[in-house]
């Protein structure tokens, strides 16, 4: 069997120009190009988590405005805000801050 009768054992439309360069060019996509399956998959989840990593942000950026909204309207909640999260004090006052002691295993 020669290679002209195995070349003719192949369908008329496989043999067509326009099928072999578009199948070229397909490869060429899907396999050799700067911007293949693996490089999109990967630019897709990548884009997933920002936008997870957006919402997370947005849900911390209304909680901290509630937060200062209620520092800013009362006084006493400032100072105690200041106080425990600061370990700031009046002036002739002494803090002492309390350290759990590590558990010996």
């Amino acid at each position: 069997m020669s290679f002209s009768d195995a070349f003719s054992r192949v369908p008329r439309f496989l043999r067509s120009f326009y099928f072999l360069t578009g199948l070229g060019f397909l490869v060429w996509m899907f396999v050799f190009d700067a911007n293949d399956f693996v490089k999109q998959y990967d630019m897709y989840a990548k884009w997933q988590e920002l936008r997870t990593d957006k919402e997370y942000y947005l849900r911390e950026i209304d909680k901290v405005k509630k937060d200062r909204a209620e520092l800013l309207s009362s006084p006493e909640l400032l100072e105690k805000f200041a106080r425990e999260k600061y370990i700031m004090k009046r002036p002739g006052e002494d803090v002492f801050v309390l350290v759990a002691p590590e558990k010996e295993e």
